[in-house]
């Protein structure tokens, strides 16, 4: 396989990474487009290297190498939401985008950004706590294990948000919402009393649309292979910097979609 047949499948992908990065599609483009002209020119970057990390690695490299983007930038073109994502720190926005939006395990993450794993994790903290700031709301925990229900808390409410409840069984989960509707939910599957978070969460999804994160030491009775299935899913043990990656990414992807369904249904 050639080098431009490796890599043309991650060029789209590439281009919605820059969009969102940089603001705009055209600024986005442009910066593709040197990416591209700079590995024409250095096939051998491409050498013994995942492809993907490769690509968007030089990308970075050429992005993080001009000092206006090191500053807040604007995003005359973007919707609000997009606008909210070009005004984070740039290399927490970077480290947030990688694994929310393009989905890259940390590891590589962390390679195209040039830092190590623990780096990487400090950054998407940074990013989930200046995306709470413009989107906080209430958050619903269901977790029937008291450490672990501490520790998303405390996470929680680290990154600007309200803890409306800890809930350890299907009926308190109800209980809870029923006194305040959630903006987000954070879920395990078997709870307390034998009873499922899972039922729960289908349960308050026939009254309101809330985002919902599962986190589970069981993620094998959600990947059924079958859909609907959950789009945010963690297993457990969880690190911090992937809930809070995930946790912004639910909240700000789906405050998009509704705004964009909304726009259509005027």
């Amino acid at each position: 396989m050639s080098k431009s047949e490796r890599v043309a499948p991650y060029l789209p992908f590439l281009r919605r990474y820059a969009r969102a990065l940089t603001g705009n599609q055209t600024s986005g483009d442009a910066y593709v487009a040197a990416t591209l002209e700079a590995l024409i020119q250095d096939q051998s970057i491409l050498n013994g290297n995942d492809t993907r990390v490769a690509l968007f690695r030089l990308f970075s490299k050429l992005w993080n190498s001009v000092s206006l983007n090191r500053t807040t930038v604007g995003a005359d073109e973007t919707s609000q939401p997009e606008q909210k994502i070009a005004n984070l720190t740039p290399l927490p926005r970077q480290a947030f985008l990688l694994v929310a939006l393009e989905g890259f395990p940390e590891e590589d993450a962390a390679s195209v950004l040039n830092c190590d794993v623990a780096g990487l994790r400090h950054l998407v903290e940074m990013a989930g706590r200046e995306l709470a700031a413009e989107i906080a709301t209430d958050v619903l925990i269901i977790e029937d294990e008291a450490f672990i229900a501490l520790d998303l808390e405390s996470l929680v409410k680290d990154l600007g948000h309200r803890v409306i409840g800890v809930a350890r069984t299907h009926a308190e989960a109800i209980m809870l919402a029923q006194k305040k509707t959630p903006g987000l939910i954070l879920a395990d599957i078997q709870l307390a009393d034998g009873s499922s978070g899972l039922d729960a969460v289908h349960e308050l999804l026939r009254s309101f649309e809330v985002p919902v994160i599962f986190i589970t030491a069981y993620p094998e009775r959600l990947l059924t292979g079958q859909r609907p299935e959950p789009t945010f899913l963690i297993s457990k043990p969880f690190q911090p910097a992937m809930v809070s990656a995930i946790a912004s990414q639910a909240l700000f992807f789906g405050r998009n979609a509704r705004q964009r369904e909304s726009r259509v249904s005027v």
